[in-house]
């Protein structure tokens, strides 16, 4: 492929030029860690980009399963979607706050229940409203839509399957959160939880994938993944806190056409808070 932009990022002239066409669709996936003060719902009342749904991160996910963000059943998602309005085979453009930062998990999950033409807005509405495009106030309340679901789950890996990656090597591992909870400087913003890295990890904090919100070129992902010690041409596991920022790699991985990458949704939250799973600190 031609390095030049992410296929599946497109920018907010164009999106602006989509608006009110049919069977195109926007999501507001906007969600914020505590230590950021932010609120996406509330962000979101206060003005979105025009026709914008808004998909809670925190509601749209198994409430059963006592770790943040675990992604919901299939049967889950596609009433979530439904009622949103929306439809497998729409187009679908997720955006967030900064850009490139919770949108992607919101990509990732859409892809991996079936929907195909799925893409993330640059410069996320912080950009937009930057940029003096318009905004409304007015929550859509739009017919329900149609989810035909043809789940890719293999995409997503298991409590059980990580274990076994991390005794056999049999993936790379690249994990998303920052340098200092990979090392075990920092402690983890949740309680409880150990700091440190799974054995054999690379550090890959979600941060360095974009630039005022907007995914870096081709040719700059590329470098990104191999300067942190993965190899483009062996399978990966993404991880990060709780399975959200993991998927900014996972976006980065199919910008460039790597095939086999899959998700740990349990993530730190999981790995950390056990008290029997391999944990090291220190450089990768």
């Amino acid at each position: 492929m031609t390095e030049g932009k992410s296929p599946f990022v497109v920018s907010a002239d164009w999106v602006e030029k989509q608006l009110g066409a049919p069977e195109f669709r926007i999501v507001d996936a906007s969600w914020y860690l505590p230590a950021q003060k932010r609120n996406g719902a509330a962000e979101y009342a206060e003005g979105h980009v025009p026709g914008a749904v808004f998909f809670d991160q925190d509601a749209i996910c198994d409430q059963s399963s006592g770790l943040p963000h675990t992604l919901p059943s299939a049967e889950e998602f596609a009433a979530a979607a439904e009622k949103l309005g929306i439809s497998d085979t729409d187009t679908i453009v997720v955006y967030d706050g900064p850009g490139i930062f919770t949108a992607p998990r919101v990509w990732w999950m859409f892809r991996l229940y079936g929907a195909t033409k799925v893409f993330i807005m640059d410069g996320g509405i912080d950009g937009w409203k930057k940029e003096g495009r318009p905004l409304e106030t007015d929550i859509p309340e739009p017919a329900p839509g149609t989810f035909k679901l043809s789940p890719s789950l293999h995409k997503v890996t298991t409590f059980a399957a990580m274990q076994e990656i991390v005794s056999s090597g049999s993936r790379q591992i690249a994990d998303a959160r920052g340098a200092g909870r990979f090392t075990g400087e920092e402690a983890e913003p949740r309680a409880g939880m150990r700091s440190g890295h799974m054995p054999g990890a690379r550090s890959l904090p979600a941060g360095v994938f974009s630039e005022a919100g907007r995914l870096k070129d081709l040719a700059a992902l590329r470098e990104t993944i191999e300067a942190a010690g993965i190899d483009l041409s062996r399978p990966v596991t993404t991880t990060c806190g709780s399975g959200v920022t993991a998927a900014i790699i996972s976006l980065a991985l199919e910008s460039l056409g790597h095939a086999d990458h899959t998700l740990y949704d349990g993530s730190w939250s999981e790995w950390g808070s056990k008290e029997d799973t391999p944990v090291v600190t220190g450089k990768a």
